[in-house]
């Protein structure tokens, strides 16, 4: 929803207490006056100041150090203060209940403080996309990925050929005004060059690993006949007890995920019903009809099933290798025994391998849906842009081209999807 930047905003932005130190945020046109009433008087601004904090009545709240940062330059672009307070629960309550004394001041909402951010020009949209992937980052990989964009790396690349497609459309818009004039007559002879050289990067971008594999993780789905050792498998790999392991057949009647990092990769296993062509079990007719859905989502699927009888470009795993009265499998990709151990570990350094491949490289900024499809429809327009002749459809596709970079950086956005974008921060951030 719309949201008024005249308010005065505040939120406690570090952990939730009880913790060693709280910090509150206020930002807005009365953080000023709401330090003053607290504090005394502003301190010298960018340096931390100790202050005994009082509410409106003369009480005692805190003994703090407080920041102010008079705007625009701040993280927000508003006038920003800090109290970095004792952080136990009734220290935070007291402060905040002070603050909300002060006229035209109110809780912040999710995502406010960055989303203000945004709207001030101190970051713009696919730094706050990267942001928000940080936050919600658990693996090392998928930190890297969200720190290269939320750091602008991104965003840079983006400026860069948004100059370039203006250079030329200049050069087209020189042909349109002054056509009749010998030196400007026709497009510079390496025009189409220059614009396939820049559709060559977008396609390299198009082809990279999605951030979505970064988030969701790598999908690893076990699937095979009843009784096939899949639960056990599953349960190994997970290093939890997550299924329900039985000799009886059909233990299994739903897909089980377990999301898990091994190697600082994010992996999404998941565990699924027996597969057989007939079964009298209305539920778990329900169960293999999700099993079914689940290996055509995955990124891999481990057959645990008779040779050859998998998905296409299934891993053929022996399971259960440590039964003598199991069939063994003449070309194997792995040999494991889920109960010894036997063939675990090197399945488990197998799957990092394969999942680095189909992971954005360390550091290296990752696209998400949204910039795929952008990035997509500025290469699909750039294509046109050098296959027509006629000027003005030349100059009308490279338009297209700065539409799709001016989405990608928050020049062109809706309110409903910055709604849906800062609506994933936590209150503070």
């Amino acid at each position: 929803m719309p949201q008024d930047f005249q308010d005065t905003i505040f939120a406690l932005s570090s952990g939730a207490p009880p913790a060693a130190i709280g910090v509150v945020r206020v930002s807005g046109p009365r953080a000023g006056e709401a330090l003053t009433r607290l504090a005394g008087k502003l301190p010298k601004p960018r340096y931390a100041r100790y202050r005994v904090l009082q509410d409106a009545q003369g009480a005692v709240l805190d003994q703090a150090l407080v920041l102010w940062f008079p705007g625009p330059a701040t993280a927000t672009g508003e006038d920003l203060a800090e109290l970095h307070l004792h952080g136990g629960r009734a220290v935070v309550a007291a402060v905040e209940a002070a603050l909300l004394e002060v006229a035209g001041l109110r809780r912040a909402l999710p995502g406010e403080f960055t989303r203000r951010a945004f709207a001030n020009g101190r970051i713009d949209l696919s730094e706050a996309e990267g942001l928000g992937d940080l936050l919600s980052a658990e693996t090392e990989l998928q930190r890297r990925a969200a720190l290269a964009m939320a750091g602008g790396a991104f965003s840079r690349q983006v400026e860069d050929w948004r100059e370039r497609v203006l250079r030329a459309s200049a050069a087209v818009e020189a042909v349109l005004d002054f056509g009749d004039e010998d030196d400007v007559a026709e497009l510079p002879r390496d025009f189409i060059e220059t614009l396939g050289r820049l559709q060559g990067e977008l396609r390299a971008w198009l082809i990279r690993p999605r951030a979505e594999a970064l988030r969701e993780g790598f999908r690893v789905v076990l699937a095979g006949p009843p009784n096939a050792g899949k639960s056990t498998l599953f349960n190994a790999l997970v290093e939890d007890e997550a299924a329900i392991t039985s000799p009886l057949a059909g233990t299994t009647r739903d897909v089980l995920t377990r999301a898990v990092s091994i190697g600082g990769i994010p992996f999404l296993f998941g565990d699924t019903a027996g597969l057989r062509d007939e079964t009298g079990d209305e539920i778990e007719a329900i169960g293999i009809s999700r099993a079914l859905a689940e290996v055509d989502r995955a990124d891999l699927v481990l057959w645990l099933g008779p040779e050859g009888e998998g998905p296409e470009r299934a891993w053929e795993i022996a399971a259960q290798c440590d039964r003598f009265h199991v069939e063994q499998k003449a070309s194997a990709r792995h040999r494991v025994s889920a109960v010894t151990g036997e063939g675990v570990d090197a399945l488990r350094r197998d799957l990092i391998s394969a999942a680095t491949t189909a992971m954005p490289r360390p550091g290296d900024a990752a696209l998400n849906q949204r910039q795929h499809a952008l990035v997509s429809d500025a290469a699909a327009a750039l294509q046109r842009a050098g296959e027509e002749r006629d000027p003005l459809l030349v100059a009308e596709s490279l338009r297209l081209v700065r539409v799709a970079f001016d989405g990608l950086i928050g020049r062109a956005t809706t309110e409903d999807m910055l709604d849906a974008l800062f609506g994933r921060f936590c209150i503070g951030k």
